[in-house]
């Protein structure tokens, strides 16, 4: 899933996360901050995938339920192999705007990862996730120490193919029946992005 840019909604790669960052975000652009999950945010985060679920289906099947937080957020939490990223309104009090996740990474001379994303209903259209996206990159090859990112989009899903494209991601190829979703195996669209080479 994915939201239409905003007025001012920022290229690839604006921003620089880590200390300098205000608060209790990993990395801010002007509207929007990135933290990761803690167990705190099952009410809000539960509510906000109940309001959004025409919004999000077929595509994506956030958690719904408290229990199905917790071992999500468990998940993301637990594993070396992935990070996870609430999206958070810097000037709505910190409220919950949607979430990227950094998922199946590999470490030694792959560096990579493969992204999962969406926005709730009340931020879609709004170009938050535009931007909230744009950090997760720059987070990814700053302090993660990536080299790629790709994101697998099933072709049907406009909104999601558009998002990447925004983001700088180019189409590498089409997989056939790559992922099961919602009781099939479902085609994808393989996206991806590189670390910019570093300045000679």
């Amino acid at each position: 899933m994915s939201d239409a840019p905003g007025p001012d909604a920022p290229g690839p790669y604006p921003y620089v996360p880590g200390p300098d960052a205000p608060g209790p975000y990993l990395a801010a652009g002007p509207r929007v901050g990135l933290r990761p999950f803690s167990a705190a945010d099952a009410g809000e985060f539960t509510a906000r995938a109940r309001e959004s679920r025409e919004l999000h289906r077929p595509w994506l099947f956030p958690p719904c339920t408290p229990e199905a937080y917790a071992a999500y957020s468990g998940a993301l939490l637990g594993d070396p192999a992935r990070a996870g990223f609430l999206v958070c309104e810097r000037g709505e009090g910190g409220r919950i705007a949607g979430f990227v996740n950094i998922n199946n990474i590999v470490r030694g001379a792959f560096r990579s990862g493969a992204l999962g994303y969406g926005a709730f209903a009340h931020a879609a259209g709004r170009g938050l996730l535009t931007e909230a996206l744009g950090l997760v990159v720059e987070y990814a090859f700053g302090p993660l120490e990536l080299h790629r990112l790709e994101a697998n989009v099933q072709p049907g899903n406009a909104a999601s193919r558009a998002l990447v494209r925004r983001a700088g991601f180019r189409l590498e190829g089409f997989s056939p029946a790559m992922l099961f979703i919602d009781g099939a195996w479902r085609d994808h669209e393989r996206w991806a992005v590189t670390a910019p080479e570093p300045a000679a």
